[in-house]
């Protein structure tokens, strides 16, 4: 019999909820995330194919992979599904981005405050069209962290062009 534990180890998300991480892509793709709970997350685009867009409580599968390493994943109203990999004490991620191909093909459709627009992002990826997907994996710097507790509505609450703009380069 196979010992679950083993499986399904303990979860300790301490390191990693409550905090929010400005991060850039080796394409130069610079995001921002904050881990508001264990199942939710808010984030920025920055810079890149969708700069501009900001989301907030997105619904998330957030594990714990092994001590410092987390993992977290979903899938948006686009039909958009990012897997991302976090490991706060190296100040390294690891992000897989799937595109469908109507995001491929024009981007700015997305760039807005989704929360917004859901049912207008579900009817664009109803649309399509979703194939091919379009692959997005890169490894980014983390920049700046900080620890701003759960469930703070003011880390995320206005969109990118509503901030300064040396915002993205922070650093610490």
């Amino acid at each position: 019999m196979t010992d679950l534990s083993a499986i399904n180890p303990p979860q300790n998300l301490d390191g990693i909820v409550g905090w929010r991480f400005l991060y850039t892509y080796a394409n130069g793709w610079i995001y921002e995330l904050y881990v508001k709970n264990a199942t939710t997350i808010d984030y920025r685009i920055h810079t890149g194919h969708v700069g501009g867009r900001w989301v907030r409580d997105q619904t998330v599968d957030l594990v714990q992979l092994a001590e410092g390493v987390f993992k977290i994943s979903w899938t948006e109203p686009t039909g958009t599904s990012v897997v991302v990999n976090v490991l706060p004490t190296l100040r390294r991620l690891h992000g897989t981005i799937f595109f469908p191909q109507w995001i491929a093909q024009d981007g700015s459709k997305t760039v807005c405050y989704q929360n917004e627009h859901l049912e207008e992002m579900r009817a664009y990826r109803d649309t399509g069209p979703t194939y091919p997907i379009y692959v997005v994996p890169e490894f980014a710097s983390i920049h700046y962290a900080d620890y701003v507790g759960p469930d703070n509505q003011e880390v995320i609450a206005t969109g990118p062009e509503n901030l300064p703009s040396d915002y993205v380069l922070r650093t610490n």
